[in-house]
């Protein structure tokens, strides 16, 4: 279903408490040391010894750029010194060999994702020879209805650099912009032009590319609601299939980068939640569908026609489609989901490159998800994706009583019915037009972990 929302303040301010994103459950918090290259393995088996074997999704990540973001929580390697980019990249192609000779080859990729970092850092020669090792070691689909993806520094990207990318299979294109007025752009050291920014979006469609997504932030430093309204204009006047506009969080005690931003310039809370605010409107007004939390695509996209017919998803990037494949973590920090497991590299690069070269696998940690983490997994994933929770379809899937099992959450819920966030019926319930925008605080009720931990939650808030 279509998540229709409504923005109602004292609500987002009663609820704004720190929370998981669920971009998996359990979180990466309850990921643990003891489960290593061994145990992955054992996963990559079973599941290529399943039944009807799933479908591959690469994440590859590229974490290296030329420059700094002031605002960026992203795990990158910022130097000019490009000879540490190809040491990496060579590396990466052995972890390629290594993981692709876990998995079944009549398993087809039909997603695959570059991230980073600044994966077009890369000269295209290099992107190229990464393909092409891929293509070497997984069976990268060449149907249309592949989704092969990238994630683009306008910075650092020619037409003729397009060209190339499309010739490479890539078919679907993220552009970074976050904000196109000069001040903020300033205080946040990323200054690029906007007009030829916004270019691409066209030149991505002539080149066939078949989705374009544009990445914007609110809460930078020195933005107002004008100024921000400015930038969504501009931006949707190219009318990018996709949108993500997120929040910016401001930890500088856990991101070296942000430090070089000053407080002040920061807008307040209240002006967040009208940037916020005024994002919605816009958007959904311009006959965008708000498919969830940062992410917005238009009634055609792909994104709204899964989270429309139940095959919406969360995962580490976010909300995306193919719920049905085995995700697979190539290159620093990147985290997998194999059958019943999630699976993280090394996260830094040093430390993954000692172990790649030594020929074997880098995972660093990981978790085996126990029969109640998948149940309860699927919950919040139903809660995320489509704001809503039938209780039959669990206890089909489950074998339990959906009342028994979850009495405790259940009256817990009864505090948010009370406060508008949800509707109960007796057997499903549905966030309201207001609780839309309060998923992540809905889906904490069902988290058995934070209901256990008795430390402060070590996530950002929910708004």
């Amino acid at each position: 279903m279509e998540q229709l929302v409504k923005f109602n303040t004292e609500l987002i301010k009663r609820y704004d408490v720190a929370g998981p994103r669920y971009t998996s459950y359990p979180t990466a918090v309850q990921f643990m040391e003891g489960f290593d290259a061994e145990a992955y393995v054992r996963y990559t088996t079973g599941s290529n010894n399943e039944l009807i074997p799933k479908p591959l999704s690469l994440y590859v990540h590229l974490p290296f750029c030329h420059s700094l973001c002031y605002y960026c929580g992203c795990m990158k390697k910022v130097t000019r010194h490009e000879h540490q980019g190809a040491q990496y990249l060579e590396l990466l192609l052995r972890e390629v060999e290594m993981q692709g000779q876990l998995f079944d080859h009549d398993r087809e990729v039909v997603q695959l994702h570059f991230g980073g970092g600044t994966p077009t850092y890369h000269d295209d020669q290099q992107l190229q020879t990464l393909v092409a090792q891929l293509g070497r070691h997984f069976s990268l689909s060449e149907d249309d209805s592949r989704e092969f993806s990238i994630e683009v520094d306008p910075r650092t990207i020619s037409q003729d650099r397009l060209a190339h990318l499309a010739e490479m299979g890539f078919n679907r294109i993220s552009l970074g912009v976050q904000d196109i007025d000069p001040a903020v752009q300033k205080a946040v050291n990323r200054i690029q032009d906007p007009e030829a920014t916004l270019e691409m979006v066209e030149q991505s469609r002539q080149l066939g590319f078949n989705s374009v997504s544009i990445d914007l932030i609110y809460g930078l430093p020195l933005q107002t609601v004008d100024s921000f309204s400015r930038t969504i204009d501009t931006v949707v006047a190219a009318r990018p299939d996709r949108l993500a506009v997120y929040n910016y969080a401001h930890l500088p005690h856990i991101f070296r980068a942000q430090r070089m931003i000053d407080a002040k310039d920061i807008p307040s809370p209240e002006t967040k939640l009208k940037l916020m605010e005024l994002t919605i409107d816009k958007l959904t007004d311009l006959g965008y569908v708000y498919i969830g939390m940062d992410h917005f695509a238009l009634p055609e996209d792909e994104l709204t026609i899964a989270q429309r017919e139940g095959g919406l998803q969360r995962n580490f990037q976010g909300y995306s489609t193919r719920r049905e494949c085995d995700l697979v973590g190539l290159g620093v920090s990147a985290i997998g989901k194999v059958g019943d497991c999630y699976a993280q590299n090394l996260k830094d690069i040093p430390s993954w490159q000692s172990v790649v070269a030594d020929g074997k696998l880098p995972i660093w940690r990981g978790i085996s998800l126990t029969t109640e983490d998948r149940l309860r997994r699927s919950v919040i994933e139903s809660i995320m994706c489509h704001g809503e929770v039938e209780f039959e379809r669990f206890e089909a899937n489950f074998a339990i009583d959906f009342h028994d099992h979850f009495a405790f959450e259940l009256s817990q819920l009864k505090q948010l019915e009370a406060d508008g966030l949800i509707e109960m019926g007796n057997d499903a319930f549905t966030a309201t037009a207001e609780g839309r925008l309060l998923l992540r605080a809905i889906a904490m009720v069902f988290d058995e972990y934070l209901q256990a931990s008795q430390s402060e939650p070590k996530f950002s808030r929910v708004i």
